[in-house]
């Protein structure tokens, strides 16, 4: 089991931990209770072997992950309702309209608007591609940050951000091969370089570099088209870069590599309290017992 990579993710009042081949998601009730989902997962890498290629696997990892996520928060909202509260279960189509909406929000802001922003600026900036690209990179990852701290700020994303750290303070202590207690958990960092806040902002810069290959004379909409049918590409790239800096994670060059990533994650996670600990050690508990002690190569956290 020590070998095995577990991922996971925040949620309301609570934390999903997603081992090879199963999932489970722990939410604190209003009762103080904590309340378990779990599932087993069959890996798209058996049904579809063309999934376990280098890019396309991490393409095919930031979709399947989007839709697991929506399903987590799902549950997770209705059981962190009070007592008494209207209780609903979201239907497929809801999800996959949910997701379709968040993804096309996320398009817009952080890779339609650089453009258009950065298309603005082009009698100060000059005619050249290099400084074009540039430029749109820089205004790509200040909305990117600038968003990052706009939700920090908010009470319920703080406690979100919570049970973020104590998801993460759990995958070092399972990875660390110690027993899964209050006291165990807690003395670790909050801060894991295979969080998926590093991810997004590989995927910043990444994109950098792929779109610096669409040629400037292109018009505004086909660029704004190739940047859509590019992004899985782009998060193909960027999961090859996680996965690699995650194996070579000690390395000198590496840390300097992945210290943008963590320090953004002090953005995107707090120090737990107990009760939050708690609720994480038992999403993993669950996900782990159920994997059943099955072998994988999944990262991201």
């Amino acid at each position: 089991m020590s070998k095995i990579n577990i991922g996971g993710q925040a949620v309301l009042e609570g934390v999903m931990m997603r081992a090879p081949r199963s999932l489970a998601i722990a939410v604190r009730r209003p009762d103080g209770d904590i309340s378990v989902k779990s599932e087993t997962v069959i890996p798209l890498s058996e049904r579809y072997p063309i999934t376990k290629l280098p890019i396309v696997r991490g393409a095919v990892a930031l979709f399947s992950s989007l839709a697991t996520g929506i399903k987590a928060l799902n549950f997770s909202a209705n059981e962190a309702l009070a007592e008494g509260e209207e209780k609903e279960e979201i239907n497929n189509w809801a999800i996959a309209g949910t997701m379709g909406a968040a993804f096309g929000f996320g398009i817009l802001l952080f890779f339609i608007l650089p453009l258009y922003l950065t298309k603005l600026l082009v009698p100060v900036i000059g005619d050249s591609n290099i400084v074009f690209n540039l430029v749109d990179g820089v205004i790509r990852v200040a909305v990117f940050l600038i968003y990052i701290v706009g939700i920090s700020r908010m009470k319920d994303i703080q406690r979100v951000f919570q049970y973020h750290g104590a998801e993460h303070k759990s995958i070092f202590t399972f990875e660390a091969g110690e027993e899964l207690t209050v006291e165990n958990v807690r003395k670790y960092s909050c801060l894991h370089p295979r969080c998926g806040t590093s991810f997004l902002l590989i995927v910043m810069l990444v994109s950098i570099v792929v779109f610096s290959l669409i040629p400037k004379l292109w018009p505004f909409y086909f660029k704004a088209g190739s940047r859509i049918v590019l992004l899985p590409m782009i998060a193909g790239l960027s999961y090859e870069v996680l996965r690699w800096t995650a194996k070579h994670d000690n390395h000198p060059l590496v840390k300097m590599i992945i210290a943008p990533g963590l320090a953004l994650q002090r953005l995107t996670t707090r120090e737990p309290d107990d009760s939050q600990i708690e609720v994480a050690i038992k999403s993993m508990q669950v996900a782990l017992e159920l994997n059943g002690g099955h072998k994988d190569d999944r990262l991201v956290v």
